[in-house]
């Protein structure tokens, strides 16, 4: 093993303004109010959870509870008909959706109301893209990054006015390659890039970091989208990668060979978790 490994952390990693916000309005609800759950986790990161249970913040599946005195809305936003629904409740209702989800939802809408059919790429099981697709129309579609890559022999068929949005994580480079695709199949073709600036600066960094180290730790959910993407991403430029939720999971094994370590984080990864990774590493390599 190497001694004396050279530890870069990317400035970026770790919580986006969204996610900032969030976590933040739901500590802040729960020093006032022990009965605050939130539809779902609040984000794709289990130790943040389990603190928040601990608080008293708990996720559930729906919102016919009896239990529910205070709603939180999770980033990833929620769908129309949820939406609509909460109207009716007798809850407080604290909406912690990320604004860039919010902006998102109202070009779906928006293209709908226009006459566009609604393209959305992203991932069809997230809880963002359920979300845009409620407002999206009865014809909007869901293209995977994995499909727009194959190129167009693996989409349905598109009509002849179409609006794009995309999910909020998903790479620049997926938009790209749709557009340069879809143009020459349809008549009108509106775009919105509904990807969160945060997400392009990080990827963006990843990049410069990946090519100057021998090993990336990228540190996470495994049930983030965006964790994943970076992690993926990484591997993609041929740089040893290696994806963990928390400190204890990094091997001595891993640093075999190498001079210098990359450590980003996905948007949902708190700054105590990067910062025991770092430790980590630094105590492996002494």
């Amino acid at each position: 093993m190497s001694k004396g490994i050279k530890v870069i952390t990317a400035k970026r990693a770790g919580f986006c303004f969204g996610v900032k916000r969030a976590v933040d309005m739901a500590f802040n609800a729960a020093a006032t109010d022990k009965n605050v759950f939130t539809l779902g986790p609040i984000i794709h990161n289990p130790q943040v959870i389990e603190r928040l249970k601990a608080r008293g913040v708990r996720p559930l599946s729906s919102i016919q509870n009896r239990r529910i005195k205070t709603l939180l809305i999770r980033t990833h936003g929620i769908t129309k008909e949820i939406s609509d629904a909460l109207a009716k409740k007798q809850y407080a209702v604290l909406d912690a959706t990320c604004p860039f989800v919010k902006k998102a939802q109202h070009y779906a809408k928006l293209l709908q109301e226009r006459g566009y059919q609604v393209v959305i790429i992203g991932d069809a099981d997230h809880p963002e893209v359920q979300g845009l697709m409620s407002y999206a129309g009865d014809d909007a579609l869901v293209l995977s990054k994995e499909q727009v890559e194959q190129g167009p022999s693996s989409w349905p068929k598109l009509k002849l006015k179409v609006g794009i949005i995309i999910q909020t994580t998903q790479p620049v480079s997926v938009l790209r390659k749709f557009v340069h695709d879809a143009v020459d199949r349809v008549k009108e073709l509106k775009v919105f890039n509904t990807i969160c600036n945060s997400t392009a600066l990080r990827l963006k960094e990843t990049r410069e970091m990946a090519q100057q180290v021998d090993v990336m730790i990228v540190v996470g959910g495994r049930n983030s989208a965006n964790t994943t993407q970076l992690a993926d991403f990484c591997r993609s430029m041929e740089v040893r990668t290696y994806h963990i939720e928390t400190a204890d999971e990094i091997k001595p094994s891993w640093l075999d060979g190498a001079m210098s370590v990359g450590i980003t984080a996905g948007a949902s990864t708190p700054d105590w978790i990067i910062a025991d990774a770092e430790k980590r590493i630094r105590d492996i390599s002494g």
